[in-house]
């Protein structure tokens, strides 16, 4: 008999309890042990002891389940079967982890079928922590008890949405710069919150467009299922539904193809032309304001309108 994705959702917060008390106890520790794995990415010893901590519980919690994480893998329940499986990625952000920065968070995803169904993402550096399970809502809080629910901005426009990023060297290695560029200009704002932070923000209507070019599945499963809950819409760059392309373009929905038009990349039809690498033709964009005075409206939740 299947678990309620309620209890998957309760177990989820015990194993990121477990995750923040030893990550938070190596964070700004100066003898903290930092190597690099063969891609030249950053690994300490806490995301290599946070794994094994959620995978010691989910043994024991869950021992059907496959999980699957940055650091050790893949590994098959008691069924063999990878029909519920755990995605792990102890430390995202590790860069900033080793340099004393608190943009960090442990993110634990639940996939079923195909779909993820839950996800949690938790930040103790920040003291923050994202969570939902399918058909559930998106919440931000301490603990499930102390909680609200979240939701993206009604943001309908380029000129009047926040666009959040980690990086800009990337979108070169797929020819993207200078469309990336051109979006930037376009957006009303634009910040490199970066790695997890980018889309919790647009979950919780702070920001309506994120986006990044290279990323693992682990990088977005938590992500996806959160963005989904809060009413916003999660794809690869090439459109494609859910965490599993090599990138992704989060948006509150409603900008979504504006973006894309921008952004979007299909690395299956060959080289790219400079129609790619330009700004988008105007007849397919928003009419820009003729002046320079105009009525933002960021479409908070709904307890703002009250």
């Amino acid at each position: 008999m299947a678990h309620s994705y309620a209890d998957d959702l309760r177990l989820a917060h015990v194993l990121a309890d477990s995750a923040d008390n030893l990550s938070m106890d190596r964070f700004g520790a100066i003898d903290l042990e930092v190597s690099t794995k063969p891609d030249l990415s950053w690994v300490t010893e806490s995301d290599q002891a946070v794994e094994e901590s959620i995978r010691r519980t989910l043994r024991s919690a869950r021992t059907r389940d496959a999980v699957f994480g940055e650091e050790m893998g893949a590994h098959e329940g008691s069924t063999g079967s990878a029909e519920r499986r755990w995605i792990i990625d102890p430390i995202d952000g590790t860069s900033n982890f080793v340099r004393g920065v608190p943009v960090w968070a442990t993110l634990i995803a639940l996939e079923e079928a195909g779909e993820i169904v839950a996800g949690l993402v938790s930040a103790p550096a920040l003291g923050r922590r994202w969570w939902a399970h399918k058909g559930s809502g998106a919440y931000t809080g301490k603990s499930v008890m102390n909680a609200r629910e979240i939701r993206v901005s009604r943001v309908s426009d380029l000129e009047n949405a926040s666009f959040s990023f980690s990086s800009t060297e990337s979108w070169e290695d797929i020819g993207k710069a200078e469309a990336f560029t051109a979006l930037t200009r376009r957006c009303w704002r634009t910040r490199a919150y970066g790695d997890f932070w980018s889309y919790m923000l647009l979950a919780e209507g702070a920001v309506d467009i994120a986006a990044e070019p290279e990323l693992k599945l682990w990088d977005m499963a938590a992500l996806d299922v959160i963005v989904r809950e809060a009413g916003g819409r999660f794809t690869s760059l090439a459109g494609d539904d859910g965490p599993w392309g090599a990138n992704a373009l989060a948006t509150n929905g409603r900008l979504h193809d504006a973006a894309m038009a921008y952004l979007g990349h299909f690395p299956d039809d060959g080289p790219h032309d400079e129609t790619w690498a330009d700004e988008p033709e105007a007849a397919d964009l928003p009419a820009t304001p003729r002046n320079n005075v105009r009525s933002l409206d960021f479409g908070r939740p709904d307890a703002f309108d009250q």
